[in-house]
């Protein structure tokens, strides 16, 4: 299984609509993937590690999928609409990574 990390930086002043990314980007992510999509994840930065210091990240998805073959067959033929619903929740743009999972608990 592998996973695939979106996350967006979180600098002073970034504008990021959490409502919006959880109740309607992230569910057209998923119904556009269908099955390549076993499940995701959504999180709101909330700290550093630092007391007192801001997240790194505003916001993180991760997106579960069998394989990186999977993953490009599901999001693939919906990039370019997926990507473009980006400008409707933050003006920040996210740095992906595929991760492949040595242990889910």
């Amino acid at each position: 299984m592998i996973k695939v990390s979106v996350m967006y930086p979180n600098p002073s002043g970034a504008r990021f609509d959490h409502q919006y990314f959880s109740d309607t980007h992230m569910p057209l992510v998923k119904e556009r993937m269908g099955e390549a999509c076993l499940y995701y994840t959504v999180e709101k930065g909330i700290s550093g590690g630092a007391p007192d210091s801001p997240a790194p990240y505003v916001a993180i998805s991760n997106i579960f999928c069998d394989s990186i073959d999977a993953f490009q067959a599901g999001f693939g033929p919906h990039a370019d609409e997926i990507l473009a619903d980006i400008q409707n929740y933050t003006d920040q743009t996210p740095v992906m990574q595929f991760s492949e999972i040595i242990i889910d608990r």
